[in-house]
């Protein structure tokens, strides 16, 4: 998962110094999740002693980086300051000037990374540029959680296109709703409050025909403070569904086949996409700054998106029910056992009567 939840109280404070202020500065990019794409989420906190005198974070693609709002919390307080940051400080001039010449300004002591940054245009200058001033530089505090929160942003610059994430909820027999069954309810309250969430932290969702057909989603999330609805995509080859459904808000995209008729949902003011294959879709997904998509279904659109190797990690809820005949999450050919796809990075939590499995597919890319 993107989030970083904050150590037990005690526990914090048992932590080396760097980790915990690094935690800090994690629990700041959060507060970016599924809204600075095609830009990394970072987050930055200013440390004077054992005192945080400056916070902030990259709230969206155009505006100041994390560096900057943090120092103009500290203000004075940053000289002779340690800067942490979730991620490399640019170095060079985009949208906004290179954040390891704030640094140098401000006069910080000594700025400790969590993480490189990958593109090109950094990798590495940003720390060289700070180390080149006088600055100490400390780099990989906290890695592993800072390249997985930056999941989406990596996955844009060196593969050029999203980062998928496959959530579903099934029973213990392995099934996701009843025969013929619209969108019938397998997980605790615990559970769909999580998957809310994954909505507003992810930039986009996905679902197929099939799905909109039979429930009519609105795919937005609910019951989450100051939450924003991830872009809608809808799969759909032959672009038979309903133009006027509640999934067609601002910023829907609909993924279609070469000679489908999508007139009418071009006149609805639907981006219509139309790939040549799946694979392309994720590309093209890329090219609209789309760097998480959370899949959610149904069946056929999962199975293609697994079958093609598609699907980079896994977000599965199991809940403790029974129920017999009903579909599956997945279709298709069975592997033999030795063939099974192994999950990388388990972790596996309990929601209430629901257990979480989580994993990864294929690594996240890295410098």
């Amino acid at each position: 998962m993107y989030e970083v939840n904050a150590p037990p109280p005690g526990v914090a404070a048992a932590l080396p110094v760097d980790e915990r202020f690094m935690t800090l500065a994690l629990e700041q990019a959060a507060r970016g999740l599924g809204r600075t794409a095609p830009n990394p989420p970072v987050g930055c906190v200013i440390v004077q002693g054992e005192d945080v005198v400056g916070r902030g974070f990259h709230p969206r693609a155009g505006e100041p980086h994390a560096e900057v709002f943090a120092l103009r919390d500290a203000g004075e307080r940053a000289r002779g300051a340690t800067a942490y940051v979730t991620l490399e400080p640019c170095s060079h001039h985009g949208r906004t000037p290179p954040c390891a010449d704030a640094l140098i300004a401000a006069g910080v002591r000594r700025v400790v990374v969590a993480a490189l940054d990958p593109n090109p245009l950094v990798a590495g200058r940003g720390v060289q540029r700070l180390r080149d001033a006088g600055i100490e530089v400390t780099v990989g505090v906290l890695e592993s959680e800072a390249v997985r929160q930056q999941a989406g942003f990596r996955s844009l610059i060196v593969r050029g296109r999203p980062w998928v994430v496959a959530k579903y909820a099934m029973t213990l027999d392995g099934k996701v709703a009843a025969p013929r069954e619209g969108n019938g309810v397998v997980s605790g309250l615990k559970a769909r409050a999580l998957a809310m969430r994954w909505r507003d932290e992810l930039d986009a969702i996905a679902v197929g025909s099939g799905t909109l057909e039979l429930d009519n989603p609105a795919l937005t999330t609910r019951g989450v403070p100051g939450g924003r609805d991830a872009r809608p995509v809808v799969f759909d080859r032959r672009a038979l569904s309903n133009p006027q459904a509640r999934v067609w808000r601002e910023g829907a995209v609909l993924i279609s086949g070469l000679r489908a008729d999508t007139a009418r949902h071009e006149v609805a003011g639907i981006t219509v996409l139309r790939p040549e294959a799946l694979p392309d879709s994720l590309t093209e997904l890329g090219e609209l700054d789309i760097g998480t998509l959370l899949l959610e279904g149904g069946p056929t659109l999962m199975s293609a998106f697994f079958a093609q190797g598609l699907v980079d990690e896994v977000r599965v809820f199991l809940s403790p029910k029974l129920l017999g005949a009903g579909l599956s999450p997945l279709t298709g050919r069975a592997r033999p056992m030795h063939e099974a796809q192994a999950l990388r990075d388990v972790t596996v939590e309990t929601l209430g009567p629901d257990v979480l499995i989580t994993g990864l597919l294929h690594d996240i890319p890295r410098v």
